[in-house]
């Protein structure tokens, strides 16, 4: 198969990966089961048929509303499933078919579920974060060139942000990360080690320090109201796991020629 072919293959399979996606992004946060029942309307709860639940093509077909109650289908499930369907092609392009490739899908695909979680919820389920931290110390044994690199990404990830929790409610008189935000950054850094988990911090802190003081500005927040930082984790960890070594070689020649 050729190189363009795996990228095809790998963008169909995500699309269907992301199908399953939207199921725990709506069930976990409720406690459900995301294996049983089969999926249904979340408005009339009728079963969704085979050919309703088709990847990106059933909403087209469907023009967005569901086939039993007409209710509008909301833009996020097209939306997952695009979203894991071009990051698993990009991920098939820029790594092949490789270990890392598979141990970065997976990554991704928690990251995405993570990210809608806590944008609507405000909330990093423990059922992703606690295997991923597991899966993440053995992946990162296999992926990374140091055995040793991925504990340490766990230990710097989870205990820098344990400590802006711990220091944030008398450095700005209020909570600042949770506890789920502590884990999330632990699994990351057990995957992608300990120098690129430096540069999902600065990202992530950067981007969510850029929205915030936006959205300020135009009064759509108030200075007292959190917004949930996971996103910004899981944006600065794709940009990490993606061109992180690139951006390590870009700062360490901007140092070296400010010598």
């Amino acid at each position: 198969m050729t190189g363009e072919g795996h990228v095809v293959v790998a963008a169909l399979f995500g699309a269907l990966i992301g199908s399953f996606l939207n199921v725990c992004i709506y069930r976990l946060p409720h406690r459900e089961s995301i294996i049983h029942p089969r999926s249904r309307c979340p408005q009339c709860k009728a079963t969704i048929a085979w050919y309703d639940n088709i990847p990106l093509l059933s909403f087209l077909w469907l023009r967005g509303r569901c086939r039993a109650c007409r209710t509008r289908i909301a833009w996020r499930y097209p939306l997952v499933e695009a979203l894991n369907a071009a990051g698993y092609g990009f991920i098939a392009w820029r790594f092949g078919m490789s270990p890392t490739a598979l141990v970065y899908a997976v990554l991704l695909s928690a990251l995405i579920v993570v990210s809608f979680i806590d944008m609507e919820h405000m909330i990093i389920p423990n059922v992703i974060t606690y295997p991923g931290m597991a899966l993440g110390l053995v992946a990162g044994m296999i992926i990374l060139p140091r055995w040793w690199e991925g504990i340490v990404g766990f230990l710097l990830g989870g205990g820098y942000l344990y400590f802006m929790m711990v220091i944030s409610p008398y450095l700005f008189k209020k909570e600042g990360m949770g506890m789920g935000d502590v884990k999330l950054l632990a699994m990351i850094g057990a995957i992608v080690g300990w120098e690129l988990v430096i540069v999902v911090i600065i990202l992530a802190a950067s981007l969510g320090s850029i929205v915030g003081l936006t959205l300020i500005a135009i009064r759509k927040l108030g200075r007292r109201q959190l917004i949930p930082f996971g996103p910004y984790l899981c944006i600065g960890a794709v940009v990490a796991m993606l061109y992180g070594t690139e951006i390590l070689d870009w700062y360490g020649a901007l140092l070296s020629e400010g010598r």
